[in-house]
């Protein structure tokens, strides 16, 4: 990504890229970007911002200058500033990139301390938003909607000026404040919220002469200039103070207790802490000391990297030290694996790990921003004010760390690597804590205390041989202990003895300062396991990773899942494989290079690639199972029958098999990611770009398009290896739809293009019908509505020539009908949406259902039959509801709001835009700013009746 963008509207209209400030062209292209930011991430129409550039006497050619002004930008700012969305545009803004977004973030934050009885913090707040303003609003703009939108946003403005006014009131700072607001007043003699509290500044400042005279002033203004007296709360002051008022001499006591917001569910993701955890006494108190602040937590964002090689036990560690201090971490402790030195696939991305950490607070995936710095700066307000200890274990380098770093005081990171990260410790701050291996008193320490003392004391010989032997490696001794463990017979002189005949043959595993190796630890659990169980080990190397299922551990090794389960236990059991969570197996990374060796010592080739190819197998056939539960109108592509011994997932039949398939995808993505790159590694072409294809609607619904556009790469580059057509158009489709969601709106188009060539030249009727209707979508997103309105028009067309079955022909009806409702051809619209809603599977189908529910209300909205729009739209809530859609929902409420409003039901549409600000702020959605803009509308600008 490239450097962060910053915008200002609350000014001159400016935009910076990084430090460089940005040239943002002549008035009317600046004109376009303001509009958009104000927008506040929401999409804009195209409509709207020629009305705001032009002015409803616009010329002919303002559509053709605003996507020159729009190619402009995009230029200067770099593509995924400005996205396409709908029939408009959005930037999508945080407070780190938008002042107008910062500004009303900091007033919120100043609204709930206000409500926890903090006025300091709440003044704090006020006086940082307040602080955004560098002049007028839009300077150096012009227009109706410019000066509209000043006006708004200077009311904004004057709102928190009152509010920080009143709450350095509360504080006692009336002395202070009195000449300023004198000055405001001045500035805004009308204004009678400012002049109460300008009395009420002079009152408890020893000057009621003046207070009165105050109100005196504004009695004769108001009746000179507007013919009216002062309003109810200003003569209640003026009499309060006339008989001077006890309770004006101090802060008034709430009328009521300050309302305790609901906490969010608070995250508990730490592992399971070591019972057995010894030694390491030193490295704990210097951890410790980093606590230094009040209540024990750090006074800054603390941050200790915890280093060493491979088995010296930084997870176990950091695990120990965590659950130690977590009861001071009250809102969450947080845990990731990097996966930095992973052998089964790539380490875990920061956008992914910043996606992980947001979705642990119930942040809907589909809410969150794609542009890294745009993604990062969201999570920092999302952890601002928290108390948080999180935990990345397994980092590669600080590049992978360093977005995850919290910007508030009060939060804990602990870091666990084999690398130094010595430029987090030299411009982060990060502290250094390296293990190394275990002293002679901490390994009797660790074997006492799993063998018991008593056996540990009856031969300190052994035990300190032992210890030498494994090279005082945590990982190496629990091995041995659980070894002596099930041999409670056996002398520990024995152990020691075999350990140091296996010395002759040990080389360095993973450390060149190792002083010696971990393999005949090793060796000795592997040559104690049975055959089967051996085997299993050996093969569980060439699983793509980062963990397994049982079902995939079957048909890893082509066994059945009772047989496959029994030979995990006995894995567990020799503590040659972790189960993290029940029903998860892992290999640490030394165990999993070990087996990797014997496989390929031990089994053939062809029996390793028989293997590779049962487990992408297993992947293959659970994800298009998956897909279908999850989707099941979407075009399914032909699998060959799967190996012999696979053993596929399956979903449960009736309402829980979609939630079902949903939940096996999520748990699997990483695998199912990590797969795709071993069969194209492994020149598995066929399961490359199939796999690719099975996970990528789940991708996309979860707003993942990032990782689609990767995996579609990798399925491309194989489709294009299998000279195969048909693979090459789905695997185009796909690209278009990464593309577009990620704001390359032309790249789309021309991946879509070529899909509908390909799927055409194949005869694959069904294909090229559901590729019309996806690029009429993209040809929406670009705003040429006549070519979306053809596609989708074509798509029709060719489901009724192929005879489809009825949900295909009521999605493409629905996707005609679309398009008119842009056009403006309405009654055409109504005529093939209510045509689809007649069609009976539809009915079988709720969210196609409300999707059509939902254009037959806007329909009915622009025709003017506004009860009839309301219907529709209470239709589409009701089922998006039933299948929790809740973007689709909040969307629908806002035009539901908007119907109400058009026919003078302020209250209603009050109600269903409070609605869909509630799903939106759930989301933590970009829409919500567009929403609170609407309501706040409603109270400052109420429509005449």
């Amino acid at each position: 990504m490239g450097e962060h963008l910053r915008f200002a509207v609350l000014g001159p209209v400016r935009g910076w890229r990084g430090p460089d400030e940005v040239d943002l062209g002549p008035p009317k292209q600046r004109a376009v970007l303001a509009t958009l930011l104000l927008g506040e991430g929401a999409q804009v129409s195209v409509q709207t911002l020629v009305d705001a550039v032009w002015g409803t006497e616009s010329p002919g050619s303002a559509l053709s200058s605003l996507r020159t002004y729009v190619y402009r930008l995009r230029q200067e700012l770099g593509p995924p500033a400005i996205l396409s969305a709908g029939d408009g545009y959005q930037i999508p803004t945080c407070p780190d990139s938008l002042d107008l977004t910062a500004f009303r973030h900091l007033v919120g934050r100043a609204e709930q301390a206000r409500c926890d009885d903090d006025g300091k913090s709440a003044a704090g707040y006020l006086n940082d938003a307040l602080a955004h303003w560098q002049g007028t609003a839009l300077a150096g703009l012009r227009g109706e909607y410019v000066q509209a939108q000043r006006d708004r946003l200077e009311r904004l403005r004057l709102s928190a000026l009152e509010a920080c006014f009143a709450v350095r009131l509360d504080l006692g700072e009336h002395t202070d404040i009195a000449g300023e607001l004198a000055a405001l007043v001045a500035e805004h003699p009308l204004d009678e919220r400012f002049r109460e509290l300008l009395m009420l500044a002079l009152y408890r400042s020893g000057r009621q002469a003046e207070a009165l005279m105050t109100y005196s002033e504004a009695r004769s203004l108001l009746a000179e200039e507007l013919g009216i007296d002062p309003g109810p709360e200003l003569r209640t002051m003026y009499e309060r103070i006339l008989r001077a008022d006890d309770a004006l001499t101090a802060p008034p006591a709430p009328a009521h207790p300050p309302q305790q917001t609901p906490r969010p569910t608070t995250p508990a993701q730490l592992p399971v802490d070591l019972p057995a955890f010894a030694g390491r006494a030193a490295e704990l108190t210097e951890v410790d000391m980093m606590l230094d602040g009040d209540d024990g937590i750090p006074a800054h964002v603390g941050v200790a990297v915890i280093t060493g090689m491979a088995g010296v036990g930084k997870s176990t560690f950091a695990v120990h030290w965590a659950h130690r201090v977590a009861a001071r971490f009250p809102d969450g402790q947080l845990y990731i694996n990097l996966r930095g030195f992973d052998p089964s696939g790539l380490p875990v991305s920061p956008d992914q790990a910043l996606r992980t950490v947001l979705e642990s607070f119930g942040t809907e995936p589909t809410g969150l921003p794609q542009d890294s710095d745009a993604l990062a700066a969201c999570y920092r307000t999302h952890l601002a004010g928290r108390r948080l200890l999180l935990l990345l274990d397994n980092a590669r380098d600080a590049r992978q760390v360093r977005p995850l770093l919290p910007a508030n005081p009060g939060c804990m990171v602990i870091v666990t690597s084999r690398n130094r990260l010595s430029s987090l410790i030299a411009t982060d701050g990060a502290r250094p804590v390296h293990l190394d291996a275990l002293s002679i008193a901490e390994g009797r320490d660790v074997l006492a205390r799993r063998l018991g003392a008593d056996r540990a004391a009856a031969e300190p010989a052994a035990v300190d041989e032992i210890i030498e032997h494994c090279a005082r490696l945590p990982l190496a001794l629990s091995i041995v202990a659980a070894r002596a463990l099930t041999r409670s017979a056996f002398p520990l002189a024995t152990l020691a003895a075999q350990l140091a005949q296996d010395q002759s043959r040990l080389t360095t595993l993973s450390d060149r300062d190792a002083a010696a190796d971990v393999r005949a630890v090793f060796s000795w659990s592997y040559h104690a396991l049975t055959p089967a169980a051996a085997r299993l080990f050996r093969l569980m190397a060439l699983h793509p990773g980062p963990d397994t299922s049982l079902a995939a551990a079957a048909s890893l090794a082509g066994l059945t899942v009772p047989h496959t389960h029994q030979l995990l236990t006995e894995l567990t059991e020799a503590h040659l494989v972790d189960e993290p969570v029940p029903g998860r197996y892992a290999l640490h990374d030394l165990l999993r290079a070990y087996a990797d060796e014997l496989t390929h010592a031990t089994d053939p080739p062809d029996e390793r690639h028989a293997t590779r190819l049962r487990v992408l197998d297993h992947y293959l056939h659970s994800a298009h199972r998956a897909g279908r539960a999850y989707s099941p109108d979407r075009n399914a592509i032909a699998l060959p029958a799967a190996s012999c011994g696979v053993q596929a997932e399956d979903f449960p039949a009736g309402p829980e098999r979609t939630g079902s398939a949903a939940g096996w995808l999520d748990t699997e993505q990483a695998v199912l990611m990590a797969a795709i790159r071993t069969a194209a590694a492994h020149g598995c072409d066929r399961h490359t770009w199939q796999l690719a294809w099975a996970i990528g609607h789940h991708l996309d619904r979860r707003a993942h398009w990032h990782d689609l556009e990767a995996t579609q790469h990798l399925a491309m580059e194989a489709a294009m290896r299998l000279e195969d057509p048909s693979a090459q158009a789905h695997v185009h489709q796909n690209l278009a739809r990464a593309a577009t969601c990620l704001g390359r709106v032309v790249q789309a188009r021309t991946h879509m293009e070529r899909a509908v060539e390909l799927f055409t030249a194949a005869g694959e009727i069904t294909a090229c019908a559901d590729a019309h209707r996806q690029l009429s979508w993209v040809a929406e997103q670009q705003g040429d509505l006549e070519a979306a309105l053809s596609h989708a028009e074509q798509s029709l067309a060719r489901h009724r020539a192929a005879d489809e079955p009825g949900p295909r022909i009521a999605a493409a009806l629905n996707a005609v009908g679309w398009c008119h409702i842009l056009l403006g051809h309405h009654q055409q619209a109504l005529a093939h949406c209510q045509e689809a809603l007649a069609i009976p599977e539809v009915h079988r189908r709720p969210y196609l259902a409300a999707d059509i529910w939902d254009s037959i209300g806007l329909a009915q909205h622009h025709l003017g039959r506004h009860l009839d729009a309301v219907a529709g739209y209470e239709q589409a809530l009701a089922l998006y509801r039933e299948v929790g859609v809740a973007q689709a929902e909040a969307d629908t409420l806002r035009r539901l709001g908007d119907t109400h409003l058009a026919s003078g039901r302020v209250e209603q549409a009050r109600s269903a835009w409070t609605q869909a600000l509630a799903v939106l702020e759930r989301l933590d959605h970009a829409d919500r700013h567009a929403v609170r803009v609407q309501l706040d509308t409603l109270v400052t600008n109420p429509p005449r009746r």
